[in-house]
């Protein structure tokens, strides 16, 4: 797996939750910096996500308001970004748990579907397997080290 992207591997995170002090949103970017907000997006849909906070958001929304927004802002990035899926998912985090409220909306469903397994002729990977025997024996250091 970390072959097929050359080493490039990485994740856009938006992490909620509440503590003491309430709650929290924070985004994690690939590169590694942080942000705590009011709000988030991330993604390939995520600009028309940010449209729909920036123009709806406020601050004191009761948990119906807030459903409803991000239903709304997920929507906007699937409608205006071929990359973000077909469906919405919302999970609301408060003191007493968590709700995962999955599907939500279903927009885009797939109206196509294979059938079984998608099989592969033989030697389609070979090329795979030949550069997992090329690099089984490579060691990666941090380039620090002085011999």
């Amino acid at each position: 797996f970390y072959l097929r992207y050359q080493g490039y591997i990485s994740a856009a995170l938006v992490l909620g939750g509440v503590d003491v002090d309430g709650p929290h949103i924070y985004t994690v970017w690939p590169h590694g910096s942080t942000d705590h907000l009011p709000y988030a997006t991330m993604g390939s849909g995520s600009l028309a996500a940010m449209a729909v906070f920036e123009a709806e958001y406020k601050d004191d929304m009761d948990e119906k308001e807030a459903v409803q927004l991000v239903n709304q802002a997920i929507q906007a990035g699937i409608w205006n970004d071929l990359g973000s899926g077909g469906n919405v998912d919302c999970m609301v985090i408060t003191k007493k748990g968590a709700k995962m409220m999955r599907n939500m909306e279903t927009l885009n469903d797939r109206t196509f579907h294979a059938e079984g397994f998608y099989k592969f002729p033989k030697g389609t990977t070979e090329l795979a397997e030949e550069a997992k025997k090329r690099f089984a024996n490579v060691s990666i250091s941090s380039g620090m080290e002085v011999e």
